[in-house]
């Protein structure tokens, strides 16, 4: 059976607190939907502004597969601007608990069942498709609810939808509740919060009962404490549910979850399903090494399903297997004594409450292979002088050929003083220093610093690093480590 999906990270989504997209923004997002197989995206609620109607409208322009919604209450002017806004559909939300209808609006449920009935037709009467959303039904009376539901199928309905407004379904009332709703001759859908954790666990259970679409939205956003997760619904649909199907390209969801991360700001936690950082991340030496073996060992899917790569991390935890792993793949070779080596090294920093990362990893790695033992220049000593009313300046000492040479310099900064007085020896003419950036600094005061530089000479180009706790140093090693590559070749 194929289970549609009603996407609306750019409706329910974007009331995240502090949550506010552009029309730019939403244009982006609405295109992955659309471009990954989403069935329905809803673009936003008209009636919010003129700006949101603006958004909505260069969705509706750009002529997608996808259906397009705006949110509507049950009022004639909510109507008029999605109709403005040129939609294909209307999500018509309407409340069907006491507590809504009683507190909220104020009025009795013959009138909330008029409302309903009334605005289902206008839709009708100027061509829009209707899902009629009944808010807070996992706390409605049952036999209201589906009164509701019935009365609006038959004027016409196009779908109806169970909305857990507030999260408080489980599993297994969301099942009950599906079960006893999937006679009405209309397409069921599911839209659920996750106030208590378990809105893909209610979503699922109701595909299960019954419903044949659901709403959700990408990385679980959304008020409170969210949404369902669009990816870790519809990866558990294809892979856990054999008889269910959905038109997502699985392999595209990494590439909207980041989308959407970037666009809104929100932080995904990393041990998030599907999308998180540690998804498919590897640290234990029995897993890295099973996995190596045979992946399934410890991965229920494949990262590639999901568009993602698997990683393995270094750490106290980790075994030569994986270790070997990850050096091959930044361009290191190493025999059993150096792996041994490497891997002890690391486990020694790991022991003092440091976190590993691949600059430590890089750093470890260079001092036990000695990668830069055959270099034409080397630092011995770098001293800096700089203050609040004192010009920096730099001596450095250093190893040409074996001659050791001492010379001095000034600069704007510190880092620009030490270059200075490195770059004005004559073996270091015609160098030019054309890019220069800190690429990654690990946590810490102590933290390693990961300095990368680019320069040229003539009509060759080399890059080169330097890693040190030190900025300074940091620099002055990357700069000469980049001059003897150019004099090497």
């Amino acid at each position: 059976m194929n289970i549609k999906v009603l996407d609306t990270t750019l409706r329910d989504g974007e009331q995240t607190p502090g949550v506010s997209l552009t029309p730019l923004e939403k244009l982006r997002i609405a295109t992955k939907l659309d471009e990954i197989g989403i069935d329905f995206i809803e673009a936003g609620s008209a009636i919010t502004s003129e700006g949101e109607r603006e958004s909505i409208k260069q969705i509706t322009k750009q002529n997608f597969n996808a259906e397009i919604l705006s949110f509507s209450r049950p009022l004639t002017v909510d109507i008029d601007y999605c109709i403005e806004c040129d939609v294909d559909a209307v999500n018509l939300v309407v409340p069907t608990s006491d507590l809504h209808i009683s507190d909220k609006l104020n009025i009795t449920k013959d009138e909330l069942m008029d409302l309903s009935v009334s605005a289902i037709d206008y839709c009708k009467d100027h061509g829009l498709i209707v899902e009629l959303s009944a808010e807070d039904a996992s706390r409605s009376d049952f036999n209201f609810l589906k009164t509701v539901f019935l009365n609006a199928i038959d004027h016409d309905v196009d779908r109806i939808c169970v909305c857990d407004t507030v999260g408080i379904l489980t599993p297994d009332s969301s099942f009950e509740l599906f079960s006893k709703l999937n006679d009405l001759p209309c397409l069921i859908a599911c839209h659920c919060h996750n106030d208590f954790g378990l809105a893909v666990a209610n979503t699922l259970s109701a595909i299960k009962g019954g419903a044949s679409e659901i709403h959700t939205t990408i990385n679980g956003i959304g008020e409170r404490a969210g949404n369902t997760s669009f990816e870790e619904c519809v990866v558990s649909i294809d892979r856990l549910f054999p008889d269910f199907s959905t038109n997502v390209k699985i392999n595209e969801i990494y590439d909207i979850s980041k989308l959407v991360a970037r666009s809104t700001g929100v932080y995904i936690q990393p041990n998030k399903a599907i999308v998180g950082e540690n998804a498919f991340a590897h640290e234990s030496g029995i897993h890295s090494d099973g996995i190596i073996k045979n992946s399934a060992t410890y991965e229920a899917i494949t990262p590639e399903l999901v568009g993602r790569k698997r990683k393995f991390i270094i750490g106290k935890h980790m075994g030569t297997h994986g270790l070997d792993s990850r050096l091959k793949e930044i361009g290191l070779n190493v025999n059993e004594s150096q792996l041994k080596q490497i891997c002890d090294d690391i486990k020694e920093l790991a022991d003092k409450g440091k976190t590993v990362t691949d600059v430590d990893l890089q750093v470890i790695a260079d001092n036990v292979l000695e990668i830069n033992q055959e270099d034409r220049i080397k630092l011995n000593e770098l001293t800096i002088v700089s203050g609040n009313k004192v010009m920096p300046t730099a001596s450095v000492k250093i190893s040409i050929d074996g001659e050791e040479i001492l010379n001095a310099g000034v600069g704007l900064g510190p880092v620009d003083a030490a270059i200075n007085a490195v770059k004005s020896l004559d073996i270091f003419k015609d160098v030019d220093l054309i890019e220069y950036h800190v690429d990654s600094i690990t946590g810490g005061t102590d933290a390693f610093i990961d300095v990368i530089i680019k320069l040229q000479k003539e009509d060759k180009v080399v890059s080169a690093r330097g890693t040190e706790a030190d900025i300074i140093n940091a620099s002055v090693k990357a700069y000469i480590a980049g001059v003897n590559r150019l004099l090497s070749d």
